[in-house]
């Protein structure tokens, strides 16, 4: 049960979009048991987003919701493949992206937790 959610600064077409949630579909694997049948993305673009006090450079900041938890390594893999895809996709410099993580141990889906 993974949820990435992106919100940056600059404007999105709705093919660029969907090229970024494919490729971290195939990035959410890097977590163990982690796939993307059951992930759960939002792209915010446009956003009044500012690094270092800059708003006219782009910038991103990335939330990942887990269901349990994960190794550090996987992290570290998976925040290397969202740094690399947002550079590649989006144009964003890595050293203007922000990944935070966030480990859940209740989620509700369909009517009941897990």
């Amino acid at each position: 049960m993974p949820y990435i959610h992106i919100k940056t600064n600059i404007m999105i077409t709705k093919d660029k979009g969907d090229t970024v949630k494919e490729k971290l579909g195939q990035a959410i694997t890097a977590i163990p048991g982690k796939s993307s049948g059951w992930l759960m993305q939002e792209i915010e673009d446009s956003c009044r987003l500012a690094f270092g006090g800059d708003h006219r450079q782009p910038c991103a900041m990335i939330n990942v919701m887990l269901y349990g938890s994960a190794p550090e390594s996987a992290y570290d893999e998976l925040t290397a493949r969202i740094t690399e895809i947002m550079e590649t996709e989006f144009l964003i410099p890595a050293n203007r992206i922000y990944v935070c993580y966030s480990e859940h141990q209740h989620w509700g889906w369909n009517g009941s937790n897990f």
